[in-house]
């Protein structure tokens, strides 16, 4: 099986390259796109030192189910009518949660579309804050 690989891989050079450099432009885009992914490590460093705010996109229910300390909860759905609610942070780091990491790019995009510096996003959402057995806030 893994003399197949190489073999094929030896054969499509061409192929290989191409499909290399679009997997590689594909992961620079997307971090472009939406704010650079930031660690749960990172998240409480850039909270603790330059007063990031948390902006939690989940649903209300899971927000109540559990949150992180003085995260903002504006759920994915409501983010296009209430984003002016976050024009005092415009000078701000803003990290946006959702469950796993996938729908935060989204809403960075439109953030940074409406003049927000310093958006990122919390690699693997809530459920690798969870994963690392860090507090949450239950209401």
């Amino acid at each position: 099986m893994i003399e197949q690989l190489f073999e094929f891989i030896g054969n499509h050079l061409l192929l290989v390259g191409l499909f290399i450099v679009l997997l590689v432009a594909f992961f620079i885009n997307e971090g472009r796109r939406g704010g650079s992914s930031v660690s749960t490590t990172e998240l409480v460093s850039l909270v603790n030192r330059e007063n990031a705010i948390i902006l939690d996109i989940r649903d209300k229910a899971d927000f109540n189910k559990g949150h992180i300390v003085d995260a903002k909860n504006m759920p994915y759905t409501t983010v296009d009518r209430r984003i002016s609610e976050l024009s005092a942070y415009k000078q701000k780091p803003i990290i946006i949660v959702c469950k796993m990491g996938q729908t935060a790019t989204g809403i960075g995009k439109k953030l940074k579309e409406q003049g927000y510096e310093d958006v990122r996003r919390l690699s693997g959402g809530m459920a690798e804050w969870s994963a690392a057995n860090l507090p949450l806030v239950k209401n």
